[in-house]
């Protein structure tokens, strides 16, 4: 039996294929499923019911458990997702009404092996890869359920994206589809913490936006900051970051960069940064931490992250500062840990079993 909510177009036409059926049932199921949000068979009336009892015998649909709710007094919402396995995992649902814009952060994998120092999810570990039923029934879930009209689509929430490839390119594949989801691909982003080859892999099977998770201006401070550095230094991810862009139609990447007080929010660190990125076509985002339990590390005060902007300006860059959403939630940057068995009352949970 295969849970075919996690099946792309191509992959769903090969199922039929493979069990002696039209292939062009294969729109008309991943319609029902992603765009009617209907998950049982005996409701999909365009469906003969011989095709119907087959479904049955080899397939199922099965949702990921929205377990429970946060709402930030910004907008912000964050999810509980329970997974199959039984782990717990967050996305975040972003509104921005001045932009008309809602963002999705979806989660990847539970937990992280990347290990980032400023980042609660990579300090939990990591627990496991979803599946791609897991990844997109995350945007399931977010339209399907709390009825939300997503417009954006970001690969930031818990998890190392490009470390769980196949489910991503699968899930991505259904968001692009236009009998699914009908996300354009300029407004689905995958931020990774520079897993080169998987960088080169990704621009051949994909043509969306990048943006890498450099957070340092030399490799002694990566190294720290972002341990997977010493295996891919910053010069192989700007290579990287290059060979992209030269297969992909993005104009640019965009280049996530977190500020911590004294490590490296400094006037050399600006100026050793904006000399790096001149070797690449980018936007640099820049990012205040965000506390985390046990951590040391501290944001710089407002003023100071103002300072660093300023200096990339000078140097010709177009640096914007990410609005910080979600604080009193948990729900910014580097605050996501999912993992924990949230001792929630159950009766919070949704209930999908009438779609």
């Amino acid at each position: 039996m295969i849970n075919i909510l996690g099946l792309c177009y191509e992959e769903m036409s090969d199922l039929f294929y493979r069990i002696g059926e039209k292939t062009y049932h294969a729109t008309q199921l991943v319609r029902w499923i992603h765009y009617a949000g209907i998950i049982k068979f005996e409701k999909m009336t365009n469906l003969s019911n011989t095709l119907r009892k087959k479904l049955i015998q080899i397939a199922y649909i099965f949702v990921p458990k929205l377990y429970y709710e946060y709402k930030s007094k910004d907008g912000t919402r964050k999810f509980i997702i329970e997974t199959n396995s039984g782990s717990f995992i967050e996305m975040v649902l972003i509104p921005d009404k001045y932009k008309n814009r809602i963002t999705l952060c979806i989660s990847s994998q539970s937990g992280c092996s990347i290990k980032c120092s400023f980042c609660s999810t990579g300090k939990q570990g990591l627990d496991g890869n979803l599946s791609s039923a897991e990844i997109i029934g995350q945007f399931w879930i977010a339209k399907h359920i709390i009825n939300s009209k997503i417009t954006n689509v970001v690969m930031m929430g818990m998890g190392e994206p490009l470390m769980n490839f196949r489910p991503l390119i699968s899930s991505i594949n259904i968001m692009l589809y236009k009998n699914a989801y009908c996300i354009s691909k300029r407004r689905i982003t995958i931020s990774t913490s520079g897993v080169v080859p998987m960088i080169d892999l990704l621009g051949k099977y994909l043509d969306i936006n990048l943006a890498i998770s450099l957070h340092a201006s030399n490799d002694a401070i990566r190294n720290t900051l972002v341990p997977i550095n010493r295996k891919y230094n910053i010069q192989s991810l700007i290579d990287a970051g290059n060979r992209y862009l030269r297969k992909c139609s993005a104009r640019m990447i965009t280049i996530e960069y977190i500020l911590i007080r004294g490590i490296n929010d400094q006037n050399k660190h600006a100026n050793e940064l904006a000399k790096l990125l001149k070797k690449i076509k980018c936007k640099i985002n820049l990012i205040q931490f965000n506390k985390i339990k046990n951590s040391r590390y501290e944001s710089p005060v407002y003023k100071e992250v103002l300072r660093f902007q300023s200096l990339l300006y000078k140097h010709g860059y177009n640096a914007t500062l990410r609005v910080i959403r979600g604080l009193d939630i948990n729900a910014a940057c580097g605050q996501l840990v999912g993992n924990i068995k949230y001792r929630t009352d159950r009766k919070n949970m949704y209930n999908i079993n009438n779609n």
